[in-house]
């Protein structure tokens, strides 16, 4: 999977909210202004490590994003949107395709949106998951593999034209017991049992940066986590384990995500500084887990 759309920087302010004696305001922006906000960080950052801003693919996280904004931003142009829970990713999928296809019908040419499974996966939801998304970024156990491995093995059979179900290994290297993924050592293996398994394709690592309460250290432990994964990363790339197809670093989030793409990722998962701190609907709310 390549990086979708180009990145077009523009000149905004970087802040998410403004500040009255120490006071932090709303963020008042429009979605289109954090949105090129976002876009030109993500230039700034790509710059900053000796790549184009087209060398990093911008996934919107709409966990938290009403429909409308959503629809708003597929409207701008962008391709790539990410869900956190199956239920949603699916409702959210399905409405955005019916959009596109109104958009057709009245002459219109959409954007063609990709889907990203960011969450954990639970084993029962695998099907749901694979119909709808596009890349799936958490794959933390090799049960889990297996399991989107039998999915896809079927649904291969019934409609072999879409291919290989494509995967990321979700690597722990914070070590946190909060968190998802399998240890640093064990990603490379896991990488070879799903490079064996013909229905998945493994594409790359992803990681979180660890939960740090002190603000002084915070943006140093991430770089600290994220360039590990880019060190492991490399040593698996460097084995040729995965194959020429093994090229995604999913890493950084909205408050780190500049320092992820410095430490070399090529996709990042970017939520409330696109959307705001808005909160989902409560008919949406409703439908949820």
């Amino acid at each position: 999977m390549k990086p979708a759309g180009r990145l077009t920087p523009t000149l905004a302010s970087h802040s998410s909210s403004t500040e009255v004696k120490g006071i932090p305001m709303k963020d008042t922006r429009t979605l289109r202004e954090r949105y090129d906000d976002v876009r030109a960080r993500v230039a700034a950052a790509a710059q900053k490590s000796g790549r184009k801003a087209t060398d990093v693919m911008l996934v919107a996280v709409t966990k938290n994003a009403s429909i409308e904004h959503i629809r708003e931003l597929v409207l701008l142009g962008h391709v790539d949107f990410g869900e956190n829970r199956v239920q949603q990713l699916v409702q959210r999928a399905a409405i955005i395709e019916e959009f596109n296809t109104r958009r057709t019908e009245r002459g219109e040419k959409p954007t063609v949106v990709r889907w990203h499974m960011i969450g954990s996966l639970q084993r029962n939801k695998v099907r749901q998951a694979i119909d709808a998304a596009k890349l799936v970024h958490s794959v933390d156990s090799l049960r889990l593999a297996e399991e989107l491995q039998d999915f896809a093995e079927e649904r291969g059979v019934q409609s072999p034209e879409l291919g290989p179900v494509d995967v990321l290994v979700e690597v722990n290297v914070s070590g946190e017991r909060s968190k998802h993924g399998v240890a640093p050592a064990a990603a490379r293996h896991l990488v070879e049992m799903i490079e064996s398994m013909v229905a998945l394709r493994p594409r790359g690592l992803m990681c979180m940066a660890p939960n740090s309460a002190d603000e002084t250290t915070r943006a140093a432990d991430a770089r600290r986590v994220f360039t590990r994964c880019k060190e492991l990363f490399d040593e698996i790339c460097a084995l040729d384990v995965g194959g020429s197809r093994f090229d995604i670093l999913s890493m950084g989030m909205s408050d780190d995500f500049e320092i992820a793409i410095e430490c070399g990722a090529n996709l990042v998962r970017v939520g409330s500084a696109i959307f705001g701190e808005q909160l989902i609907s409560e008919t949406e709310e409703a439908t949820e887990e």
